[in-house]
């Protein structure tokens, strides 16, 4: 299941959880195409990962704060948090077999 988060949230829900299990997070925002294209693939990710992995979303254009502290310049971008700290990140949508092999080399 991917969970929509806000600023407010974000310690929480990311720092926090990551501490736990590893958190993706996709920075995206309502007009982006290649972010369209990307979300469905993250889903299904998540749902296959089944609590060993948890992904947020969060909308740049709702969530400013959090974009700037991340440097989001564009998007779509994603990022995995261990230990409240950045372990990967990637810019731009990629097919889901190159999602996945990036996933599997995080969580090793």
């Amino acid at each position: 299941m991917v969970k929509e988060i806000g600023d407010s949230e974000f310690e929480k829900e990311v720092l926090k959880k990551s501490e736990e299990v590893p958190v993706l997070v996709d920075f995206y925002a309502e007009w982006c195409a290649p972010c369209k294209m990307l979300t469905p693939i993250l889903e299904k990710i998540a749902e296959e990962y089944n609590g060993k992995l948890s992904v947020v979303k969060m909308n740049v254009d709702k969530n400013p704060m959090i974009a700037a502290l991340f440097r989001i310049f564009s998007i779509p971008a994603v990022k995995v948090f261990k230990n409240g700290k950045v372990v990967g990140e990637f810019v731009g949508a990629y097919p889901e077999e190159a999602v996945r092999d990036w996933i599997e080399k995080i969580l090793r």
